[in-house]
């Protein structure tokens, strides 16, 4: 185990090493998500009725969501070019713990989401975004970004595991950066038609938005708080079984 730990850590530094040389990928992930909220905010957001007399207050947990949605696009790249380049290989042929291999990667995405996230936060501060939450729900909050952040992150390790391409290795980003846009983070889903509704309020990410903003507006947290645990939690399990299974068969 202290074996395993040592490679992660060993690992985590080279990817980590990597960023540092490379600002503009943190740089380019929150560009997107800081556009969509000062559109939102002060475009949009006098003609969007939530109930709520502060609007990026309500938009705030979505953009983070979209945030992380695009930075873990990086991790399936840079994985992605790890076995392309036959890094992967190599690593697989040297007395390494295996599993270091791809939680070195998973580890990295926590750290540059991180910062990513801080970034918008401190902007919605300057914007306006106020809260009352305490340390309790604000430690909430984080373990929920946390989760989702691992869950969709063990997805771009697939991708980046099995894609022929750079483009591949992207292209399964966009569904997961356009699902917010299909849920209570822009607007209540009250005001959605039927369809469109019933899909918004069963997909996880409403569950996520919800959940974050009650702990933000010191709403009692109901049931969305545990399903969006419940979506986070099977995702990153099933994720990982499969990433690491296919990690298995491409290293023999």
């Amino acid at each position: 185990m202290s074996h395993a730990f040592s490679d992660t850590r060993v690992l985590l530094g080279r990817s980590l090493t990597h960023i540092r040389r490379s600002p503009d990928t943190i740089i380019t992930t929150a560009i997107t998500p800081i556009a969509l909220m000062l559109l939102f905010v002060y475009v949009f957001g006098g003609a969007i009725s939530t109930g709520t007399d502060n609007y990026v207050t309500y938009l705030l947990p979505g953009i983070l969501l979209i945030a992380i949605a695009s930075g873990i696009a990086y991790t399936a790249v840079r994985l992605f070019n790890d076995v392309q380049g036959g890094l992967f290989q190599r690593f697989t042929s040297m007395p390494i713990a295996r599993p270091s291999v791809l939680w070195a990667h998973v580890l990295t995405s926590l750290v540059a989401n991180g910062i990513t996230v801080g970034i918008i936060i401190a902007l919605a501060l300057v914007m306006g975004f106020r809260t009352g939450a305490g340390l309790l729900a604000w430690l909430a909050v984080l373990g929920l970004l946390i989760l989702f952040t691992l869950a969709v992150t063990w997805i771009a390790v697939i991708a980046g595991l099995v894609a022929r391409t750079v483009d591949g290795a992207t292209g399964f980003s966009y569904p997961l950066i356009f699902l917010p846009f299909i849920s209570s983070a822009f607007v209540p889903t009250e005001t959605m038609p039927g369809p469109v509704r019933w899909f918004a309020a069963h997909q996880p990410v409403t569950s996520i938005v919800n959940a974050i903003g009650d702990l933000f507006a010191q709403r009692p947290v109901d049931n969305d708080l545990w399903i969006a645990i419940l979506w986070c939690g099977g995702i990153l399990i099933i994720a990982s079984v499969v990433a690491t299974r296919v990690y298995r068969r491409r290293a023999g």
